[in-house]
């Protein structure tokens, strides 16, 4: 009987111990994924009283959903991968795909989008599988959503919106949040509904001003009184991303006079950016086989072979016709990657059209005035690719190294030809610096790239490239006969 308290004991610190082991990583972005998973959509949901179990009330059930695309170039391959893509979107967003369709047309129809003759068979489509939302493959006209949903009697859902809706997901800095609800906003402006004078806002019995009978009528209805609304929201969202805008250009000046280089990791979603980016640095990072998983940029400071420091930064995603008000509004993150030195242009090798990702991604760079920055393509996830699939975008890309971010495979290539491409200090000189001023010989092994470097009885005797700044800083002790400013 002695002896049960310390067994019990025992077995209670065995536990804590397991449960503890069973904790997620806090610094690979688990607890991120795992609060991400937690919830999802309450799809048919009802407010009428029902006899149901209990079971049924808390299931949970993802939106069913319907897509529908009009396909008006390229080949039939292309318009299956537009609808894979939309698919992957859709189940990122939450929801469940019950089938996709899509038509060949010239353009998409003015009034409905597809044909008007292909609604009601769209129709019996959305009756037959019980979807409760359609979602169509490209951006729709006011009046296309509006005629859609009076024909189909269900939620009709644009691409836009629905890459729109994922982004207010996975947003989580101030940053982040205000520039998707900046750009749900802009969207939203040109979309509402309202019955005009029905919704109006009429003047009470006794008006100010005197006014009685005869001065009352339709005020301001109360489709005005929204938009009037979001117009205010949207100016107070454009001046604190303003001030966040100056925050995050302070940031950037500061690298800039350090001449600390700079390299963007670019590229279409899910690409494997992250994943790159913690290989590349251990920057633990959120990664999730998930389109648009990373919103708000990580930066983190790593250092080359020869000892040279240089920033990576990982940016949003691209998509195929990326929203243009998403675009706009993400400017300023996107601007992370117009002012680097080097964009590090990820692509997928085991997609089913690569090259169309890489096209999609310049044209986002090219709106944002980043064609002009050096670019290396890294062509990602050779371990999945098909190896010919993977030299015909090597043979295509003359700059460009394939890396596998999930197995390592290629890392140290990757590392080498960023080495290669980050810009060399425009100065070299031979110096000799006093023992007592090692704070200017930590700055070149910080800023410069070290030739050679000497202990001597005078000095540390250091052969460098350095910039113009750090140059002056050590124009005292370079010597007249061996000094070579290039």
């Amino acid at each position: 009987m002695t002896n049960a308290p310390d067994d019990f004991s025992l077995a209670t610190e065995l536990a804590a111990t397991d449960a503890w082991d069973d904790q997620p990583d806090l610094t690979t972005g688990e607890l991120d994924l795992a609060e991400r998973h937690e919830l999802r959509r309450a799809a048919g949901l009802r407010t009428e009283l029902q006899d149901i179990t209990e079971v049924e009330y808390r299931q949970l059930r993802l939106e069913r959903v319907v897509l529908v695309g009009v396909w008006t170039e390229g080949s039939i391959a292309d318009a299956e991968n537009s609808m894979a893509e939309l698919a992957l979107l859709a189940e990122t967003a939450g929801s469940e795909v019950l089938d996709a369709l899509y038509q060949r047309r010239d353009r998409p129809d003015p009034a409905t989008y597809v044909g008007r003759g292909k609604v009601e068979g769209l129709r019996e489509v959305v009756a037959a599988t019980g979807a409760d939302t359609v979602i169509c493959d490209g951006e729709l006209a006011p009046g296309q959503l509006r005629n859609l949903e009076d024909r189909l009697k269900v939620k009709v859902v644009d691409r836009t919106a629905l890459i729109l809706d994922i982004f207010a997901q996975h947003a989580k800095s101030k940053e982040g949040q205000a520039q998707v609800e900046l750009a749900q906003l802009n969207y939203m402006k040109q979309r509402l509904r309202g019955w005009g004078g029905n919704l109006s806002r009429q003047a009470g019995g006794r008006v100010a001003g005197g006014a009685g009978i005869g001065g009352r009528g339709p005020g301001e209805t109360k489709i005005e009184t929204d938009r009037r609304r979001i117009n205010t929201r949207i100016a107070k969202l454009r001046r604190e991303l303003s001030h966040l805008k100056t925050t995050r250009q302070t940031q950037r000046s500061e690298r800039r006079r350090n001449a600390v280089p700079s390299v963007a990791i670019a590229g279409y979603t899910n690409a494997g950016k992250s994943s790159l980016l913690n290989r590349l640095t251990d920057a633990g990072v959120l990664v999730e086989d998930a389109l648009f998983a990373t919103l708000d940029p990580t930066t983190r400071r790593t250092t080359t072979g020869d000892g040279r420091v240089y920033t990576l930064s990982d940016t949003v995603g691209f998509v195929r016709h990326l929203p243009h008000q998403l675009v706009e509004a993400f400017r300023s993150t996107l601007e992370e990657v117009a002012d680097a030195d080097l964009v590090l242009h990820v692509v997928d090798g085991s997609h089913p059209d690569p090259e169309g990702q890489l096209a999609a991604v310049r044209e986002v760079l090219g709106e944002i005035g980043a064609q002009q920055v050096p670019e290396l393509v890294v062509v990602n996830k050779t371990d999945a690719a098909d190896p010919l699939v993977v030299s015909r975008l090597l043979s295509r890309e003359p700059h460009s190294v394939p890396v596998s971010a999930r197995t390592g495979e290629g890392v140290d290539k990757v590392l080498a030809a960023i080495e290669a491409d980050l810009p060399r200090p425009a100065v070299e000189l031979t110096a000799l610096v006093p023992y007592s001023r090692g704070d200017l010989v930590n700055r070149i092994h910080e800023h410069g790239e070290v030739l050679s470097l000497d202990h001597t009885a005078d000095g540390t005797l250091v052969h460098a490239r350095v910039n113009e700044g750090l140059a002056q800083a050590l124009a005292a002790f370079v010597g007249v006969g061996d000094a070579t400013n290039r």
